[in-house]
């Protein structure tokens, strides 16, 4: 799939990824090669930042509604 537009980070430069996490385009400068994903998805996850999300490993019966 090709990208195309300007990086909605800074809106100068062509983007040439688009983050698999938000879907945000980035250019080479605001991408994260190491995690394959924009700065700002790739600063979240360093600074550990998804401690507002439930993921299922952390629910138990009692939280699980069932229809």
């Amino acid at each position: 799939m090709s990208v195309t537009g300007l990086c909605q980070i800074c809106e100068r430069n062509e983007a040439e990824h688009s983050c698999p996490n938000c879907g945000t385009l980035a250019c080479e400068e605001h991408w994260d090669e190491a995690n394959g994903l924009c700065a700002q998805c790739a600063a979240t996850i360093q600074r550990g930042g998804d401690e507002g999300t439930v993921k299922p490993d952390d629910l138990d019966d009692d939280e699980v509604m069932r229809f």
